[in-house]
Protein backbone atom coordinates (compact mmCIF):
# COMPACT_ATOMS: atom_id res chain seq x y z
CA UNK A 1 0.00 0.00 0.00
CA UNK A 2 1.22 3.49 -0.90
CA UNK A 3 2.32 5.58 2.12
CA UNK A 4 -0.25 8.25 1.28
CA UNK A 5 -3.12 5.77 1.34
CA UNK A 6 -1.79 4.27 4.56
CA UNK A 7 -1.58 7.73 6.16
CA UNK A 8 -5.20 8.55 5.36
CA UNK A 9 -6.30 5.17 6.75
CA UNK A 10 -4.43 5.90 9.99
CA UNK A 11 -5.90 9.40 10.22
CA UNK A 12 -9.45 8.22 9.64
CA UNK A 13 -9.14 5.58 12.36
CA UNK A 14 -7.88 8.29 14.74
CA UNK A 15 -10.61 10.73 13.57
CA UNK A 16 -7.94 13.21 12.43
CA UNK A 17 -7.24 15.19 9.28
CA UNK A 18 -4.12 15.51 7.13
CA UNK A 19 -1.95 18.61 7.30
CA UNK A 20 -0.02 18.80 4.02
CA UNK A 21 2.96 21.17 4.28
CA UNK A 22 4.42 22.57 1.06
CA UNK A 23 7.96 23.91 0.81
CA UNK A 24 10.05 24.74 -2.23
CA UNK A 25 12.96 22.30 -2.39
CA UNK A 26 16.28 24.12 -2.30
CA UNK A 27 14.89 27.27 -0.67
CA UNK A 28 16.83 28.76 0.91
CA UNK A 29 19.04 25.69 0.36
CA UNK A 30 18.73 21.91 0.26
CA UNK A 31 20.16 21.44 3.75
CA UNK A 32 17.36 23.56 5.26
CA UNK A 33 14.87 21.59 3.16
CA UNK A 34 16.26 18.31 4.52
CA UNK A 35 16.06 19.52 8.12
CA UNK A 36 12.51 20.81 7.64
CA UNK A 37 11.30 17.49 6.22
CA UNK A 38 12.61 15.67 9.29
CA UNK A 39 11.27 18.29 11.71
CA UNK A 40 7.85 18.37 10.04
CA UNK A 41 7.72 14.60 10.40
CA UNK A 42 8.56 14.90 14.09
CA UNK A 43 5.86 17.50 14.89
CA UNK A 44 2.99 15.61 13.26
CA UNK A 45 2.68 16.92 9.71
CA UNK A 46 0.74 14.33 7.71
CA UNK A 47 2.24 14.72 4.24
CA UNK A 48 5.08 16.81 2.82
CA UNK A 49 4.79 18.39 -0.62
CA UNK A 50 8.16 19.35 -2.09
CA UNK A 51 8.02 21.92 -4.85
CA UNK A 52 10.42 21.32 -7.72
CA UNK A 53 11.67 24.79 -8.73
CA UNK A 54 10.75 25.76 -12.28
CA UNK A 55 11.24 28.96 -14.27
CA UNK A 56 7.63 29.20 -15.54
CA UNK A 57 5.42 28.24 -12.58
CA UNK A 58 1.88 28.30 -13.98
CA UNK A 59 -0.09 27.90 -10.75
CA UNK A 60 2.19 29.60 -8.23
CA UNK A 61 1.79 33.10 -6.85
CA UNK A 62 4.60 35.60 -6.17
CA UNK A 63 5.78 34.07 -2.88
CA UNK A 64 6.46 30.62 -4.32
CA UNK A 65 7.67 32.10 -7.62
CA UNK A 66 10.35 34.01 -5.73
CA UNK A 67 11.35 30.89 -3.79
CA UNK A 68 11.61 28.88 -7.02
CA UNK A 69 13.73 31.58 -8.63
CA UNK A 70 16.14 31.55 -5.70
CA UNK A 71 16.30 27.74 -5.64
CA UNK A 72 17.15 27.75 -9.35
CA UNK A 73 19.91 30.29 -8.70
CA UNK A 74 21.23 27.75 -6.17
CA UNK A 75 21.30 25.24 -9.07
CA UNK A 76 18.68 23.02 -7.44
CA UNK A 77 17.60 20.36 -9.91
CA UNK A 78 15.26 17.39 -9.97
CA UNK A 79 18.10 14.89 -9.49
CA UNK A 80 19.22 16.74 -6.33
CA UNK A 81 15.70 16.63 -4.93
CA UNK A 82 15.40 12.90 -5.55
CA UNK A 83 18.72 12.39 -3.74
CA UNK A 84 17.37 14.44 -0.83
CA UNK A 85 14.26 12.25 -0.58
CA UNK A 86 16.42 9.12 -0.65
CA UNK A 87 18.52 10.59 2.15
CA UNK A 88 15.60 11.48 4.45
CA UNK A 89 14.02 8.06 3.86
CA UNK A 90 16.73 6.68 6.16
CA UNK A 91 15.12 8.60 9.03
CA UNK A 92 11.43 9.10 8.27
CA UNK A 93 8.49 7.29 6.69
CA UNK A 94 6.37 10.42 6.19
CA UNK A 95 4.57 10.47 2.80
CA UNK A 96 6.36 12.76 0.35
CA UNK A 97 4.78 14.27 -2.76
CA UNK A 98 6.63 16.18 -5.48
CA UNK A 99 4.87 19.18 -6.99
CA UNK A 100 6.44 19.75 -10.37
CA UNK A 101 5.60 21.00 -13.81
CA UNK A 102 5.70 18.76 -16.82
CA UNK A 103 8.79 20.23 -18.48
CA UNK A 104 11.28 18.91 -15.86
CA UNK A 105 9.63 15.48 -16.04
CA UNK A 106 9.70 15.50 -19.85
CA UNK A 107 13.39 16.47 -19.88
CA UNK A 108 14.19 13.83 -17.27
CA UNK A 109 12.14 11.21 -19.15
CA UNK A 110 8.75 10.04 -17.90
CA UNK A 111 9.64 6.41 -17.28
CA UNK A 112 13.04 7.29 -15.78
CA UNK A 113 11.43 9.91 -13.53
CA UNK A 114 8.80 7.50 -12.22
CA UNK A 115 11.29 4.71 -11.69
CA UNK A 116 13.80 6.89 -9.84
CA UNK A 117 11.14 8.74 -7.84
CA UNK A 118 9.73 5.49 -6.50
CA UNK A 119 13.21 4.07 -5.90
CA UNK A 120 14.16 7.14 -3.85
CA UNK A 121 10.98 7.01 -1.76
CA UNK A 122 8.63 9.52 -3.41
CA UNK A 123 4.99 8.56 -2.86
CA UNK A 124 3.08 10.89 -5.14
CA UNK A 125 3.31 13.62 -7.74
CA UNK A 126 1.31 16.74 -8.60
CA UNK A 127 1.76 18.12 -12.13
CA UNK A 128 -0.55 21.14 -12.61
CA UNK A 129 0.11 21.57 -16.34
CA UNK A 130 -0.40 17.95 -17.38
CA UNK A 131 -4.11 17.39 -18.21
CA UNK A 132 -5.10 13.76 -17.55
CA UNK A 133 -6.32 13.41 -21.15
CA UNK A 134 -2.79 14.20 -22.36
CA UNK A 135 -1.05 12.35 -19.55
CA UNK A 136 -2.49 8.90 -20.04
CA UNK A 137 0.92 7.29 -20.63
CA UNK A 138 2.36 8.94 -17.53
CA UNK A 139 -0.66 8.00 -15.38
CA UNK A 140 -0.54 4.38 -16.54
CA UNK A 141 3.21 4.10 -15.86
CA UNK A 142 2.80 5.72 -12.44
CA UNK A 143 -0.05 3.38 -11.49
CA UNK A 144 2.06 0.33 -12.33
CA UNK A 145 4.82 1.60 -10.01
CA UNK A 146 2.38 2.67 -7.25
CA UNK A 147 3.29 6.35 -7.60
CA UNK A 148 0.16 8.32 -6.72
CA UNK A 149 -0.89 10.88 -9.32
CA UNK A 150 -2.77 13.65 -7.51
CA UNK A 151 -5.14 15.61 -9.76
CA UNK A 152 -6.89 18.96 -9.36
CA UNK A 153 -10.52 19.93 -9.12
CA UNK A 154 -11.26 23.65 -9.06
CA UNK A 155 -14.37 25.83 -8.57
CA UNK A 156 -14.74 26.06 -12.36
CA UNK A 157 -14.49 22.29 -13.00
CA UNK A 158 -17.66 20.91 -14.56
CA UNK A 159 -19.49 18.09 -12.78
CA UNK A 160 -18.73 15.71 -15.67
CA UNK A 161 -15.02 16.49 -15.50
CA UNK A 162 -14.98 16.32 -11.68
CA UNK A 163 -16.32 12.76 -11.88
CA UNK A 164 -13.65 11.93 -14.47
CA UNK A 165 -10.88 13.31 -12.25
CA UNK A 166 -12.22 11.51 -9.17
CA UNK A 167 -11.84 8.26 -11.06
CA UNK A 168 -8.24 8.92 -12.04
CA UNK A 169 -6.71 10.74 -9.07
CA UNK A 170 -4.74 8.60 -6.66
CA UNK A 171 -3.50 9.36 -3.14
CA UNK A 172 -5.97 12.19 -2.71
CA UNK A 173 -7.88 14.78 -4.72
CA UNK A 174 -6.42 18.28 -4.63
CA UNK A 175 -9.26 20.80 -4.42
CA UNK A 176 -8.18 24.28 -5.47
CA UNK A 177 -10.25 26.53 -3.20
CA UNK A 178 -10.28 29.55 -5.51
CA UNK A 179 -9.66 30.78 -9.01
CA UNK A 180 -6.20 32.26 -9.36
CA UNK A 181 -2.73 31.40 -8.14
CA UNK A 182 -1.32 30.35 -4.78
CA UNK A 183 -0.92 32.90 -2.02
CA UNK A 184 -2.44 33.84 1.36
CA UNK A 185 -6.04 35.05 1.41
CA UNK A 186 -7.93 36.74 4.24
CA UNK A 187 -10.91 34.41 4.02
CA UNK A 188 -12.02 31.22 2.35
CA UNK A 189 -14.66 31.15 -0.43
CA UNK A 190 -18.23 31.10 0.88
CA UNK A 191 -19.17 28.13 -1.32
CA UNK A 192 -16.26 25.91 -0.25
CA UNK A 193 -18.35 23.63 1.96
CA UNK A 194 -21.01 23.00 -0.69
CA UNK A 195 -18.33 22.38 -3.33
CA UNK A 196 -16.62 19.72 -1.21
CA UNK A 197 -19.95 18.09 -0.36
CA UNK A 198 -20.82 17.91 -4.05
CA UNK A 199 -17.54 16.16 -4.91
CA UNK A 200 -17.93 13.72 -2.01
CA UNK A 201 -21.12 12.42 -3.58
CA UNK A 202 -19.02 10.87 -6.33
CA UNK A 203 -15.93 9.60 -4.54
CA UNK A 204 -14.72 8.13 -1.27
CA UNK A 205 -11.15 9.26 -1.98
CA UNK A 206 -9.66 11.83 0.41
CA UNK A 207 -10.08 15.48 -0.58
CA UNK A 208 -7.50 18.04 0.51
CA UNK A 209 -8.03 21.77 0.09
CA UNK A 210 -5.24 24.12 -0.94
CA UNK A 211 -4.57 27.63 -2.32
CA UNK A 212 -5.06 30.65 -0.08
CA UNK A 213 -4.87 28.90 3.30
CA UNK A 214 -2.76 30.91 5.72
CA UNK A 215 -4.31 30.93 9.21
CA UNK A 216 -5.22 28.59 12.04
CA UNK A 217 -8.88 29.58 11.68
CA UNK A 218 -8.89 28.66 7.99
CA UNK A 219 -7.22 25.31 8.71
CA UNK A 220 -9.90 24.57 11.31
CA UNK A 221 -12.66 25.48 8.85
CA UNK A 222 -11.24 23.15 6.20
CA UNK A 223 -10.77 20.30 8.67
CA UNK A 224 -14.51 20.46 9.36
CA UNK A 225 -15.43 19.82 5.72
CA UNK A 226 -12.51 18.02 4.02
CA UNK A 227 -9.98 15.27 4.69
CA UNK A 228 -6.96 17.54 4.77
CA UNK A 229 -5.51 20.97 4.16
CA UNK A 230 -2.54 22.06 2.05
CA UNK A 231 -0.55 25.10 3.21
CA UNK A 232 2.25 26.43 1.04
CA UNK A 233 2.74 30.17 0.53
CA UNK A 234 2.32 31.00 4.22
CA UNK A 235 5.06 28.50 5.12
CA UNK A 236 7.37 29.71 2.35
CA UNK A 237 6.80 33.30 3.52
CA UNK A 238 7.83 32.27 7.04
CA UNK A 239 10.96 30.73 5.56
CA UNK A 240 11.76 33.97 3.75
CA UNK A 241 11.31 35.99 6.95
CA UNK A 242 13.87 33.82 8.75
CA UNK A 243 16.58 33.35 6.12
CA UNK A 244 20.02 33.75 7.64
CA UNK A 245 18.85 33.02 11.19
CA UNK A 246 20.31 30.08 13.09
CA UNK A 247 16.87 28.99 14.28
CA UNK A 248 15.15 29.09 10.88
CA UNK A 249 14.05 25.44 11.10
CA UNK A 250 12.70 25.87 14.64
CA UNK A 251 10.82 29.06 13.69
CA UNK A 252 9.20 27.56 10.59
CA UNK A 253 8.33 24.28 12.32
CA UNK A 254 6.79 26.23 15.21
CA UNK A 255 4.67 28.20 12.75
CA UNK A 256 3.45 24.97 11.11
CA UNK A 257 2.71 23.38 14.47
CA UNK A 258 0.60 26.39 15.47
CA UNK A 259 -1.38 26.18 12.23
CA UNK A 260 -2.15 22.48 12.64
CA UNK A 261 -5.10 22.67 15.03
Amino acid sequence: MNRIEKKFQELRKANKKAFVAFITAGYPDLEVTRKLVLEFSRIGVGIIELGVPFSEPLADGPIIQEASEQALKNNTCLADILKLVKNVRKKTDIPIVLMTYYNPVFCFGEERFIRQAVSCGVDGVVIPDLPPEEGKVFLDLARKKDLATILFISPTTSLKRAKFICGLSRGFIYYVSLTGVTGPRRKLPSDLKSSIERIKKYTSKPICVGFGVSSRTQVKQIYSIADGVIVGSAIVKKLKDNIGKNDIVTKVAGFVKDLNV
